[in-house]
C-alpha cells in the first residue's frame, strides 16, 4: 500500500492508513485516500466516499454547530462532514475509504466537481478498493448530498466491485436539480457552497494547518497564480448560458438507466430546492433490478446519523456486501419498493422529536398507481376550484420580485370537507404575459416562481423542516418562460412531469403583450390536508418565503432590463389556468 503517512494502529481501534496514492488510468496525477479498516485478518467489504470537502478536515471544524448535534454514537476523531463514521463502520466489519478529488486536500490537480474527469477518478478508486488484499471485493457507496450525487454518476459506469449504493439526498441532474431551476440560475447556494466548503480545502492553499482547518499540503503551497488556475468557480459555466449545452453540462450528464447495481435512494421532503427531485428521479429511472425509495423529513445533516437511519444503512449493506439479509432486500418483492413519511398536522419545524409523530406507509411503486390527478382551476377572485373557471379577466403583479420585495398572487381552495392526501408530482398550467415598463428594453422574459402552501384548519400556514432547519412550504417549482417548450416525444415526458430539453434550439422568445400557455413543474411532495385545511397556489416573479439559502438573484441572469414590468395571468373560456394535484384516494377497508 503506497501511503505517504501512516498512523500507529495502536492509537485507534482500527487500522488507519493516511494519504494512500492511487493513479487512475489516463490521469497523470494521483488521487489520495484515507483507509480505515478493522484489525482483522479477514477480508471485509468497503464503503467509499470521494469528494471535495477534504478527507482530513474534521467534522467538528467543518461545521461545529452541526457536529455538536450529531448522534454521539456516530462521532469519532475521524468523523467528516456527510460521510459514514469510520469508528462505527470498522467496528461492524467494514473498511472505510475516504478520498480527495483532484485539486482538493492532498490530491493535486484542478478542482472539477461532478465532471467526467472526477467520476473517472472515483471509478478508479472503487476498482482499487475492490482489489486490495484486505478487501472482500465488494464495495458500497454511502454518503450525503455531494457524496450522494456522485454515487449515481459512478454507478452508471459500473466499476468492478461496486455492489450496492445508498445515495442519501443526492441530486441526479446537474442542470434541473442543481444549477438552473426551470432554467433560472440558482446562484446563492452555489456561491456559498463554493466559497465556504470547497475553496478552503484546495490543494496547495497556504495556511490551512495554521487556521486549524486541516493539514497543509504534503508537497507544499502553490503560488497564487496556480491556485487561481486550479479553482475556476463552478458557477461561471452555468452563469454564462441559460441553456443545457456546452462542456459545462456535457461533462456532467449521464444516463440513469446505466445504473444497474441495487439502489436505496433516500429523499427528504424538505429538500425542495436541491436534493429531493434527483432522488425521486433516480429511483424512477435507474436501471437496477433491485431499487428502493424511502422518504424522510428533518434537516439535511442530522437524520443520516440517527440510530434508525444507521440501522437502515447497515441492514442494506449487510444484505448486499455481507450476504446477511435480515430484512429481505435481496429477495424480489419481499421489501416494499417505497416507504413514505406522511406529513400530517402541524408538528412545527426543526424538531426531530415532534417529527417522529408522522406516520409512514409502504407502497409498491412511485408514482403511486392509484393517484387521481385532479385539476384545481384558478379564478380571478383568487380561488382554486375543481370546477373550470369561465369568467374573463386577469390578475397582475409586479415583475422581478425577490426575497426582500416579494411580488406574488395567491389562489386558495375552499376548506377540504374531508382529509385529503396530496402525494406525488404537481403541475401548474398558467396563461401568462408581460407588460414592459417605460425603462424596459428588448429582449423580454418572464420568470415564474410557483409555491404550494398548506393552511391548517386553524387558518395558520404549516411549515416543514428545510435543509438547514429553516421553515419551508409544501413544494416549489420554477420556469423561465423563454424555455417553456416541452418535448412530449421524450421517453421521460409525462403529463404529470413535463420534460424540457432546455437547449438553445428550444428557446422561444417572449413578446410583451402576448399570452403564453405554460406548464410549470412543481417538485414532488407530500402533505395530508386535514378536514378544514386549505391548499394555496402562489405565483410570484421572484423568490418568496421558503426559498431559504437557495435564492435566484444573480443580477446577470435576472437582468432588470429583461424582466422588469408587470406579469399577468389571463382568464376566460380560452384561458384555463389550473394546478394538477396528485390526490391519493383512501384505501378501502
Amino acid at each position: 500500500m503506497n501511503d505517504i503517512t501512516s498512523s500507529d494502529s495502536s492509537t485507534f481501534p482500527y487500522i488507519f492508513h493516511q494519504n494512500v496514492s492511487i493513479v487512475p488510468e489516463d490521469v497523470d496525477l494521483p488521487v489520495r485516500v484515507n483507509v480505515y479498516r478493522p484489525k482483522t485478518g479477514t477480508r471485509v467489504p468497503v464503503l467509499i466516499t470521494f469528494g471535495p470537502y477534504g478527507k482530513d478536515t474534521p467534522y467538528a471544524v467543518f461545521n461545529a454547530r452541526s457536529f455538536a448535534e450529531v448522534n454521539p454514537k456516530q462521532k469519532s476523531e475521524h468523523s467528516a462532514w456527510e460521510t459514514p463514521d469510520p469508528a462505527y463502520w470498522t467496528k461492524n466489519g467494514y473498511a472505510v475509504v475516504r478520498g480527495d478529488e483532484a485539486g482538493i486536500g492532498q490530491s493535486p490537480g484542478r478542482i472539477d466537481p461532478f465532471s467526467r474527469h472526477t467520476i473517472q477518478a472515483f471509478h478508479a478508486v472503487v476498482e482499487w478498493a475492490a482489489d486490495q488484499h484486505w478487501s472482500s471485493g465488494k464495495v458500497g457507496l454511502l454518503g450525503v448530498s455531494y457524496y450522494g450525487a456522485t454515487q449515481w454518476r459512478v454507478a452508471a459506469r459500473n466499476p468492478r466491485g461496486l455492489t450496492a449504493i445508498c445515495p442519501w439526498e443526492g441530486f441526479t441532474d446537474f442542470y434541473r436539480d442543481f444549477t438552473r431551476h426551470g432554467g433560472i440560475l440558482s446562484n446563492t447556494f452555489i456561491n456559498t457552497w463554493w466559497d465556504k466548503q470547497i475553496a478552503p480545502n484546495q490543494y496547495g492553499l497556504p495556511g490551512r494547518a495554521a487556521s486549524g482547518w486541516c493539514p497543509d499540503t504534503i508537497e507544499g503551497d502553490l503560488s497564487s497564480e496556480e491556485l487561481t488556475y486550479n479553482r475556476e468557480h463552478l458557477l461561471n459555466g452555468p452563469r454564462a448560458t441559460p441553456f443545457r449545452g456546452g462542456d459545462c453540462y456535457a461533462t456532467r450528464e449521464f444516463d440513469l438507466n446505466d445504473v444497474k447495481v441495487p439502489v436505496l435512494s433516500i429523499a427528504n421532503w424538505g429538500g425542495n430546492s436541491l436534493h429531493l427531485r434527483g432522488n425521486i428521479q433516480g429511483f424512477i429511472h435507474a436501471g437496477s433490478e433491485f431499487k428502493y425509495l424511502r422518504t424522510i423529513v428533518g434537516r439535511h445533516d442530522l437524520p443520516f446519523y440517527s440510530d434508525e437511519s444507521v440501522d437502515l444503512q447497515k441492514s442494506w449493506f449487510d444484505a448486499w456486501l455481507k450476504d446477511d439479509d435480515r430484512i429481505g432486500w435481496t429477495q424480489k418483492g419481499k421489501v416494499p419498493a417505497v416507504t413514505l413519511t406522511l406529513r400530517k398536522g402541524d408538528v412545527g419545524f426543526n424538531n426531530p422529536l415532534a417529527e417522529k409523530l408522522y406516520n409512514t406507509r409502504d407502497e409498491a411503486e412511485w408514482p403511486i398507481a392509484r393517484t387521481k390527478y385532479t385539476k384545481f382551476h384558478l379564478a380571478p377572485d383568487r380561488t382554486l376550484n375543481e370546477d373550470k373557471n369561465t369568467k374573463a379577466g386577469e390578475v397582475s403583479y409586479p415583475a422581478l420580485g425577490n426575497i426582500n420585495d416579494q411580488h406574488f398572487v395567491q389562489f386558495a381552495t375552499a376548506p377540504f370537507v374531508e382529509e385529503t392526501e396530496i402525494t406525488g408530482h404537481a403541475v401548474a398550467h398558467l396563461n401568462v404575459s408581460l407588460t414592459r415598463d417605460l425603462n424596459g428594453q428588448a429582449p423580454a422574459d418572464i420568470d415564474l416562481f410557483v409555491t404550494l402552501r398548506y393552511i391548517g384548519p386553524d387558518s395558520k400556514e404549516v411549515h416543514y423542516t428545510g435543509t438547514v432547519g429553516d421553515p419551508v412550504p409544501v413544494a416549489k417549482g420554477w420556469l423561465r418562460v423563454t424555455l417553456r417548450q416541452v418535448n412530449t416525444e421524450h421517453p421521460h415526458h409525462r403529463e404529470w412531469l413535463p420534460y424540457r430539453d432546455y437547449t438553445s434550439e428550444t428557446y422561444s422568445p417572449v413578446m410583451p403583450g402576448e399570452i403564453y400557455p405554460v406548464d410549470v413543474e412543481i417538485w414532488p411532495t407530500n402533505v395530508v390536508a386535514e378536514k378544514g385545511g386549505r391548499v394555496v397556489l402562489e405565483v410570484a416573479s421572484g423568490d418568496t418565503q421558503g426559498a431559504g439559502i437557495f435564492l435566484h438573484d444573480d443580477p446577470q441572469d435576472r437582468n432588470p432590463d429583461v424582466f422588469r414590468g408587470t406579469n399577468s395571468i389571463h382568464f376566460g373560456p380560452e384561458f384555463d389556468n389550473y394546478v394538477t394535484l396528485p390526490i391519493i384516494p383512501r384505501k378501502e377497508l
